[in-house]
């Protein structure tokens, strides 16, 4: 059960629109971010039950010579394959939640009053109601395959291909409360932020 007195933004996006360096924005200004993809790492740390029960799904060939769970291949047994992804969310989504728990129950114990749960697949994964409002990250098209393209060091067709898989960016920015333009330079996203900042966060948390 979710502590009383705190307030959880869950702050989402897509893929290259920047929601880890919005996230640190927030958490510059003392604002905890409990980030779901490390969450999701911990959650298959070696000798896990997540870990083995993904072996048994997906074959022994998902885990490396070290012990750790080939992401990538996971990656490719599941992209474009709805049933198999869904058996990985049903292995992985209650062991994430379990541990963000951990971390919302130890803020609050804490005194914090607020924090930032940043999940990419919040609103994909139905657990919305886990948090009090939604926060979305977003970019203009072009400026998402851009980034893509040069952080993964990857062509156009495929970051194309990524993008097209995954919820558009129109559709999760009807789930926001707050609506996040990254599109801008790094500067601009900063002013951006810092008036949210003072209009959602500071004036209720003088």
């Amino acid at each position: 059960m979710r502590p009383s007195g705190i307030r959880i933004i869950g702050l989402t996006g897509g893929i290259a629109t920047g929601k880890s360096s919005v996230a640190r924005f927030f958490e510059e200004r003392g604002v905890p971010v409990i980030d779901a993809d490390q969450l999701a790492r911990e959650a298959v740390m070696p000798g896990s039950p997540c870990l083995a029960q993904l072996a048994a799904l997906f074959g022994p060939g998902v885990i490396n010579a070290e012990g750790t769970l080939d992401r990538k291949r996971v990656g490719s047994i599941i992209f474009g394959d709805t049933e198999k992804r869904r058996l990985l969310e049903q292995v992985l989504h209650p062991e994430i939640w379990r541990l963000a728990e951990e971390r919302i129950a130890h803020a609050a114990a804490a005194g914090r009053r607020i924090l930032v749960y940043m999940a990419p697949l919040l609103i994909e994964a139905g657990v919305t109601d886990r948090v009090d409002e939604i926060w979305v990250v977003t970019v203009r098209p072009d400026i998402q395959i851009e980034r893509l393209m040069a952080r993964d060091g990857i062509g156009r067709d495929e970051a194309g291909r990524i993008i097209a898989s995954q919820m558009p960016l129109a559709e999760k920015e009807r789930h926001g409360r707050v609506v996040i333009d990254n599109s801008g330079t790094p500067e601009e996203t900063r002013r951006l932020l810092a008036a949210i900042w003072e209009r959602e966060i500071a004036a209720h948390h003088e």
